[in-house]
């Protein structure tokens, strides 16, 4: 009977969740500490990859160890405000990473998480 409930739990996933999550709208100078302490509350964290590029400040890369943990904190943190600045977190999907589809997608989610918490990112 365990295993039926096992089989049944990891069908339920949605099949963009994996490991590796892609975070966005961070602030420029975050450290890895600070990244820690936010995503290391929902599981094991064995890599952090915090961006510097001048293209790609404001992003980093987030792997668990498992899976349920990796979607715990995408549940938990997509939104979470972080001085003032409200965390994109998504699924790391390679085959989908730097294409124009998906910059548009992910501006209309920024617009989605803006107007949900009446914040903008223009100078007023």
């Amino acid at each position: 009977m365990s295993n039926m409930n096992l089989i049944k739990v990891n069908t339920s996933l949605p099949p963009e969740v994996n490991h590796v999550l892609y975070v966005r709208n961070l602030p420029f100078n975050i450290s890895s500490e600070e990244m820690y302490d936010i995503f290391g509350k929902y599981g094991t964290i064995p890599q952090i990859r915090i961006e510097t590029n001048k293209d790609t400040r404001g992003t980093a890369f987030v792997v668990y160890e498992d899976i349920y943990d990796a979607k715990t904190a995408v549940d938990h943190l997509s939104g979470f405000n972080f001085v003032n600045r409200y965390l994109i977190v998504l699924y790391y999907q390679q085959a989908n990473m730097g294409k124009k589809s998906d910059m548009k997608k992910n501006e209309e989610e920024i617009a989605r998480m803006q107007e949900k918490y009446g914040v903008s990112t223009k100078d007023k």
